[in-house]
């Protein structure tokens, strides 16, 4: 070796590309992780279905309910169930929770349509359900794409009854129309941001009236068949929660079928990431915590969001199992929020600074800091933060690279790192990189979502001391 490529080789930063970093032996296992992945974004599009998903294989591998005042001991397996909208799940470790713990935090709500609470009406001869739309989208991507209705309705008695209606081949799919090229002089001299408002992003659910005279007959013609198949009325919207993804499963993209198309990588291919290691680990050094969290796409805020009080009380009855302060475990803890980031895309290469963007195929990105322009919002990790999780994801072979959220004045974006810092604990951003982030259909590579699984099992299982 030359003088000047043992300086290449000890100097640089190796820029190549995942495939070329990676062990081709696991490559087997990252296609078997993959599909499980899609089955799991696939079924689970909205956070009450992460939640039961998650908790139904948690309870599988060993994983109990958590009861305050239960005892708790190293390789105790316990979980917390937030109202069906967020869930905590804990590996207790050898050691005490005094000396802290290793959260991975990721959240599994996904931006999307909701439905008004008196959303049904009838114009033109036509039956529709008026949304509004939930988190950060663009709103024309919304129309003309075969959608499903999710969630659930409860009536006034308290029963509830749940609701899926798309996902099936068999089902009918709902429909955002849009307008017809010839008539669309106007609407095209529009910005995209007002080419589609949010009040035209209704449902076509219907055109069939029942027989007979009056109005809404088309109308009535749908309650009929909600009625019939659910048990509902018109007035049961009021105190329902029903939300409308896109139809159908997520697919491979690529004749390699080395990326994944699918609805809500933001956030559920970290939030899945996080998850399995948990049912895949032996005992941990330090306790091991989960954090699954809903409404990030709207500020983390109500009793399931990040800002929340429920994680403080989780892990306040956990310390107190073991006569531990909780503050004390906080100040001792590290936590990965992992959350998507953009991966650079040529075709809008002016957006992103590419030396400091991450690339899809490239590994886990790993972000200092989110935010926009001058890092609002962000949690700013330390020097000394991401130092230890440099030396964590090297002793767990995790391939990864550095990432920012676009250049400095374009935009940005945020995570939950700034709630769980605010804890006291410290709190380093890492995601998988997304093409079309927010859109109704995202891609990322499977190589990525593989190390962001490795990258997370590499945080519960270190042994490292953080300071």
């Amino acid at each position: 070796m030359t003088d000047i490529e043992q300086l290449r080789k000890t100097l640089l930063r190796d820029t190549r590309g995942g495939y070329d970093r990676m062990d081709r032996a696991e490559i087997p296992a990252m296609e078997t992780y993959c599909r499980e992945y899609i089955r799991f974004i696939s079924e689970a599009k909205t956070e009450r279905e992460a939640v039961k998903w998650t908790v139904a294989a948690a309870e599988a591998a060993g994983y109990r309910p958590f009861t305050p005042g239960m005892a708790l001991n190293p390789g105790d397996k316990v979980y917390h169930n937030n109202r069906g909208k967020s869930v905590f799940f804990a590996h207790i470790g050898k050691k005490p929770l005094g000396e802290g713990v290793r959260i991975c935090a990721a959240h599994i709500d996904s931006p999307r349509l909701d439905l008004k609470p008196n959303p049904l009406y009838e114009d033109g001869e036509m039956a529709l359900l008026k949304t509004h739309y939930y988190g950060g989208i663009k709103k024309y991507q919304w129309t003309t794409v075969p959608l499903a209705l999710h969630g659930v309705v409860i009536r006034a008695d308290g029963s509830r009854a749940e609701v899926c209606i798309g996902e099936n081949p068999e089902d009918p799919v709902l429909y955002v129309t849009d307008l017809l090229i010839h008539l669309a002089a106007d609407q095209m001299k529009k910005p995209l941001s007002e080419g589609v408002t949010a009040e035209q992003l209704n449902l076509l659910v219907g055109s069939r009236p029942v027989a007979g005279e009056g109005a809404d007959r088309v109308k009535l013609g749908v309650l009929r068949i909600l009625h019939e198949q659910l048990g509902i009325t018109e007035e049961d919207f009021r105190s329902a929660e029903l939300c409308v993804v896109p139809a159908g499963p997520a697919r491979y993209v690529g004749f390699d079928r080395s990326m994944i198309l699918g609805y809500g990588h933001d956030d559920r291919v970290c939030a899945y990431a996080c998850f399995v290691p948990m049912l895949e680990q032996d005992t941990p050094e330090f306790t091991s915590v989960c954090l699954l969290a809903d409404k990030e796409e709207i500020g983390s805020v109500g009793v399931s969001g990040m800002k929340s009080q429920a994680f403080e009380t989780f892990m306040e009855d956990l310390c107190q199992a073991q006569g531990e302060n909780v503050r004390r475990c906080f100040e001792r803890a590290f936590c990965l929020s992992a959350d998507v980031t953009n991966a650079f895309d040529p075709d809008y290469a002016d957006t992103c600074d590419k030396r400091n963007s991450a690339v899809l195929g490239g590994g886990v990105g790993v972000c200092k800091y989110t935010g926009a322009r001058g890092k609002s919002g962000a949690s700013d990790a330390s020097a000394e933060a991401m130092g230890f999780l440099r030396g964590v994801l090297a002793r767990g072979e995790v391939l990864w690279q550095s990432a920012t959220l676009g250049k400095v004045d374009q935009g940005g974006g945020g995570t939950v790192a700034g709630y769980m810092a605010n804890r006291n604990i410290v709190t380093v951003d890492a995601g998988v990189p997304v093409l079309s982030m927010h859109a109704p259909l995202e891609v990322v590579s499977t190589l990525d979502a593989y190390m962001m699984k490795k990258a997370a099992a590499a945080v519960y299982r270190d042994s490292a001391p953080l300071d």
